[in-house]
């Protein structure tokens, strides 16, 4: 294996003058850089990553934690996150937490020394989960509520999007709107429940419970929702559903049961994830810039990276924009964007 030493002896130079060179860390001349890369790349030299860290104090890698790795939302999520962090010269450790406390301290620890700095989706992430780790680790809370002025966050605006797709429902002539909520616990379902009971109140109209049905986030969660609001003695009208997973998985359920939509149901869904757009009939929804959603969090990550996490803290919210689209009886204007995918590769 070729080492820099080998390196240094061929382009007879110092070790320190090659590490300086391949590291960018000092000045050295132009052509003294050109001979030693030049050298380098001849030779197949690789640096190695953990003599790089001791040096620079930096591993060049970033720990994210999510509470799941399925789904459109999440694949967008990473593509953000990844795709900025490749950009800056980073790359990613993934891990699920699997939605409980002790997965979440579990991959928490795991991650301690081995990234340098970490963005976390969690509704169980908590000052007490955050014990173990070091206060000059920068973290990025995603998607979760941080509490007090100790750490980074980053949401997206829930209530103003929800609250605002009830209001158009109800401009349709819906009086009975459903909500297929999220999952227990978590932030953002809290808050896109808050959003639609608000949209009620504006219409004068009181909520009422057998129309708020759990769906956990799912294709699965939303299909079961959707038949049970068809089960009820006075049916809805109109579906909200807190994510478009769900919403999908209403679609599944009244499709089977006859159904039509938007004919005899309205059905709206939250996300706005790539998928929804090519649903039949496309799926009306609160559009929220997933992928961009990743990129800003890793470029608050690494603002507190280069400041040695002695920055001043950050809360940011990311904006909503209601979608109009056939499921909920509006005539869908959009077209699906031109494929820009490698037809070589699957």
């Amino acid at each position: 294996m070729v080492t820099i030493k080998d390196v240094a002896r061929e382009a007879n130079v110092s070790v320190a003058t090659v590490s300086r060179v391949l590291n960018g860390s000092g000045p050295v001349s132009a052509e003294t850089q050109r001979r030693i890369r030049e050298i380098a790349g001849r030779l197949r030299y690789v640096p190695h990553g953990g003599a790089r860290s001791l040096i620079t104090s930096r591993t060049e890698i970033l720990g994210v934690l999510l509470p799941d790795l399925y789904g459109e939302f999440f694949s967008e999520v990473i593509r953000g996150l990844d795709e900025t962090a490749q950009r800056h010269g980073f790359h990613l450790i993934i891990s699920r937490s699997h939605a409980s406390k002790h997965g979440i301290e579990t991959a928490m620890r795991a991650m301690r020394g081995r990234v340098d700095g970490v963005v976390a989706m969690s509704p169980d992430l908590d000052e007490e989960s955050l014990t173990n780790v070091p206060s000059t680790l920068p973290l990025v809370l995603l998607c979760s509520v941080s509490r007090g002025d100790a750490l980074d966050s980053l949401t997206i605006d829930n209530c103003r999007g929800a609250r605002a797709m009830v209001k158009h429902l109800i401009s349709l002539g819906h009086q009975r709107v459903a909500i297929i909520k999220g999952a227990p616990r978590n932030y953002d379902a809290a808050e896109r429940l808050r959003g639609y009971r608000l949209g009620l109140k504006d219409a004068g109209i009181k909520p009422e419970r057998a129309l708020e049905l759990e769906g956990g986030f799912t294709e699965a969660g939303g299909y079961a929702a959707a038949l049970q609001l068809l089960g009820l003695a006075e049916r809805p009208t109109a579906i909200f559903a807190a994510n478009d997973s769900m919403a999908i998985g209403a679609l599944s359920a009244l499709r089977e049961s006859g159904v039509q939509v938007p004919g005899q149901m309205a059905v709206a869904g939250f996300d706005d994830i790539p998928l929804a757009r090519y649903m039949d009939p496309p799926l009306s929804t609160v559009r929220v810039s997933i992928c961009d959603l990743g990129a800003r969090a890793v470029e608050m990550l690494l603002n507190g990276i280069t400041s040695k996490n002695e920055h001043r803290r950050k809360r940011e919210q990311v904006a909503t924009e209601v979608v109009i689209r056939s499921s909920c009886g509006a005539q869908s204007v959009e077209r699906p964007p031109p494929s820009t995918t490698n037809s070589d590769l699957h």
